[in-house]
């Protein structure tokens, strides 16, 4: 699966260009907010994505408290081929109900 990327593929670094895929711009506390992480950790996260070139930090220009996120044009390529690879290996895997409810897999 040449697709999955090791950047991406931490669930803290998938979950933010999911937020970032579906919106423009998203300000960095509700992030924050919706991944329910320290400040350190998700600076450390987003780090690794700005590093990457994935994802670009902008300070407000009126206010430098607030920064806003969002996926560049490699990270957003990267996130769709990532998504895709992962959606491969789901359907190429069956998946096992045995156990759930103590009865065999139909």
């Amino acid at each position: 699966m040449s697709g999955l990327d090791p950047v991406i593929h931490p669930t803290h670094r998938l979950r933010i260009c999911a937020m970032l895929a579906a919106a423009t711009t998203v300000e960095l506390s509700v992030v924050k907010e919706h991944l329910d992480i320290t400040p350190s950790a998700l600076s450390k996260q987003v780090a690794s994505l700005v590093d990457a070139g994935y994802v670009r930090q902008e300070r407000s220009r009126t206010d430098t408290r607030r920064v806003w996120l969002s996926l560049t044009r490699a990270g957003a390529t990267a996130y769709r081929e990532h998504v895709a690879a992962l959606r491969e290996i789901v359907a190429l895997e069956p998946v096992a109900t045995a156990g759930l409810d103590g009865e065999p897999a139909s």
